[in-house]
Parts: structure tokens; C-alpha cells; sequence
């Protein structure tokens, strides 16, 4: 086989999707099938039990452990609050009165005549799923969620940090080649999922954030900046989970990449709707895209949706898409139809690609770059 093929990232503007929203544990399930629901809708609700605080009561009332259960205040099962008196005891022939309060609110769940020791549960962590996405309730996971589908305009990034977010679509730079600089980023911009162009800066995230910005898509990013705003190195890329007060999604990869004209195109008509974001980043097995949804009332999916018919070829753009080249963007130079040895003595399909940004030539595996719809 003398070429390879390696599908792009999605740039569709009519896409069907199917998001599942599922509970960490069985709960209530607010939504039923065909009901429209919003980003913001809770459609399944539950709660997680809270933390469990001992507390030993036979140190603090001087008494011997099986004796402890009879100094407690209240019985098993009662809500108590913080500072409220939950044992007490009384000294020798009566004299003298130890007690001791809740170190917090909660309720009593146990007591133990062999250790003493109180147990007190935590009032409960609610947890809401939300709906995410504009779209219509497809099925309902009994007891843990639902499946939502949605039609619209779906954009999917190389990489992104940040979880789950959504707002309105504005697009402040000009050009698909310009930078986000902070100065473009005004108070107006707060809760809304702001488009830049080449690159966003530190600076700019910061501004980002100082204004409550919901989320960022811009075409590249230095990857010192992605270290100093995470405060540490990306090991092996699995996001999602930071919580950094906006979600970022980079479309091109690292570095002052212009947004590839299919994503500006597909972003800016837009400019205004709701678009719902997600910066989870799985780049192993299960690979997990970031992605900007923007729901669309009608329509089936694209023929293409944005997928190329072909496989690699000599001046094909392509991304590479695994260290140490992650995110560089460049053309095909060269295929061998011989197998190239890597550092690791493994015999594997490779091609030479020229990166854009300095000209560098470098070989690298097939299976690491991926086509680049133009």
C-alpha cells in the first residue's frame, strides 16, 4: 500500500450528534423523550453522599468506649448543626459536665461501644447534569440520564483544556490570520464564546478570565503559555477536568497558527448564536475531541461533513497529531514505499513533512498526522 489515510478533524455545518448525559451515580431523571431542551437545562439530578467526620468521644468525655453510646444528646439519625452539644457526660458523683459539640452541620450516623468513636455524616453534594447542547431528548437512561441530539454546525479543535460550557457566539478579530489581543476583549464579552484568529496570547486568556469570558477558540497558542496556565506540564493528553474559570479549544495546534479557512468559515456566519463548547482532549485509545456545537433548527448531516475522500498524498496538508511534533502543521514532501526505522528500531510506514511555520523537514509515522480539509 503506498498511501495512508488519516481522517481530519470534523468541520460540518450540518451534523447530527448524540450527546449522552449520565449521573456518577442513580438519581432522578427530570427529562422525558421528545422533550426540546437547552444548554442550561437540569435533566437529571442526584445527590452524593458527604464526607464522613469521626469524632472520638471516650478521649473527649473521659469515659470508657462502651459507655459512649449512652452520652450521645440526640439518637442516630438526627440532623444536628455546628457547635450543637451531640454527647455529654458527668464527672464522678455527679460533679462537673463534659460535653461535646458537632465540629460541623450534618447528621448522626453511627456510634461504636468498642472504639468510642462517633461517626457524622455530612449533609449531601447535590449534583445536576445538564443538558449541554440545544437539542431534543432521544432516550432516557432509567435512573442515571438521557441521550440528547442535536443538529447544527459542528467544529471539532486539535486540542483543548476546560470543561463543558456554552453562550453566544462573538467574534471580535477580523481575520482568520489576526491575534486575539486582550484589548479586544471587553466587559460585554462576559458568558459568551468569543472566536480569535491565529492566536491567543496568555495575556489574552487572563483578560478572559477576569471578565468571566465563557470560553476561547482561537487558531494556536504558545506552548509556554498553555504550561504558565496550567501551572504544569501536560503529561499524556487527557483534559477536561481543569477548572480554570473558561474553557479554551485550539483549532490548528501550538504556536501562531492562522484558523484553517473551513473553521473561520463556519464559525463567523454564526457569530451571535448560542454555541455550546467542550475542551475534553483525549488523544490515546478513545480518542476524545474538543469541539464547538452550534445547534441549528432542520436539516440532515452534510454529504462530506468535512471528511476527505483521499488518502496521503505528496503536498497534502496534514497536522501532526503525537509528541514531539504535537499540533505542527505542514505539507507532504515525500511518501516511501519502503518502511522506515524510528529511535525505537520499530520498522513502521513513514513520510517526510516540511512544517509551515520554519520550513523544518523532519520524518515522521503515517499514523501520527492526520489530513487537513482545505
Amino acid at each position: 500500500m503506498q498511501h495512508a489515510y488519516s481522517p481530519g478533524l470534523r468541520v460540518a455545518t450540518r451534523a447530527v450528534v448524540r450527546r449522552e448525559r449520565r449521573l456518577p451515580l442513580r438519581g432522578r431523571v427530570l427529562a422525558q423523550v421528545g422533550d426540546a431542551v437547552r444548554p442550561a437545562d437540569v435533566v437529571a439530578r442526584t445527590e452524593l453522599p458527604g464526607n464522613l467526620q469521626t469524632v472520638n468521644l471516650a478521649l473527649r468525655l473521659g469515659v470508657e468506649p462502651g459507655l459512649v453510646p449512652a452520652t450521645l444528646t440526640k439518637p442516630l439519625g438526627a440532623d444536628v448543626q455546628r457547635g450543637e452539644v451531640v454527647a455529654e457526660a458527668r464527672g464522678f458523683f455527679g460533679l462537673g459536665r463534659r460535653t461535646v459539640t458537632a465540629p460541623g452541620p450534618g447528621y448522626l450516623e453511627s456510634v461504636s461501644s468498642l472504639t468510642g468513636q462517633l461517626a457524622l455524616r455530612e449533609p449531601p453534594l447535590p449534583v445536576e447534569v445538564h443538558a449541554y447542547v440545544s437539542g431534543v431528548v432521544i432516550e432516557v437512561l432509567p435512573d442515571e440520564g438521557v441521550v440528547v441530539e442535536a443538529r447544527g454546525a459542528l467544529l471539532q479543535g486539535i486540542f483543548g483544556v476546560g470543561g463543558e460550557t456554552w453562550g453566544e457566539l462573538a467574534i471580535p478579530v477580523a481575520a482568520p490570520d489576526a491575534e486575539l489581543a486582550p484589548a479586544m476583549l471587553r466587559p460585554e464579552h462576559r458568558g459568551q464564546v468569543v472566536v480569535g484568529g491565529a492566536r491567543v496570547s496568555y495575556e489574552g486568556l487572563m483578560r478572559a478570565r477576569e471578565l468571566g469570558v465563557a470560553a476561547v477558540v482561537a487558531g494556536g497558542l504558545d506552548d509556554l503559555d498553555l504550561r504558565r496556565l496550567l501551572g504544569r506540564d501536560l503529561g499524556v493528553a487527557i483534559t477536561g477536568a481543569e477548572d480554570l474559570g473558561f474553557t479554551l479549544v485550539l483549532t490548528e495546534g501550538f504556536g501562531r497558527i492562522p484558523m484553517a479557512e473551513r473553521a473561520w468559515g463556519l464559525l463567523t456566519p454564526r457569530a451571535g448564536r448560542l454555541a455550546s463548547v467542550s475542551g475534553a482532549t483525549q488523544i490515546r485509545a478513545g480518542v476524545l475531541r474538543p469541539e464547538v456545537l452550534i445547534p441549528e433548527a432542520g436539516g440532515g448531516p452534510d454529504a462530506g461533513e468535512g471528511h476527505l475522500a483521499a488518502g496521503l498524498a505528496v503536498g497534502s496538508l496534514v497536522r501532526v497529531i503525537r509528541a514531539p511534533y504535537f499540533g505542527r502543521i505542514g505539507q507532504v514532501a515525500e511518501l516511501p514505499a519502503e518502511l522506515g526505522r524510528l529511535e525505537t528500531e520499530a520498522l513502521v510506514r513513514v513520510l517526510t513533512v516540511v512544517f509551515a511555520d520554519d520550513g523544518t523537514r523532519v520524518r515522521v509515522p503515517r499514523a501520527n498526522v492526520e489530513i487537513i480539509a482545505t
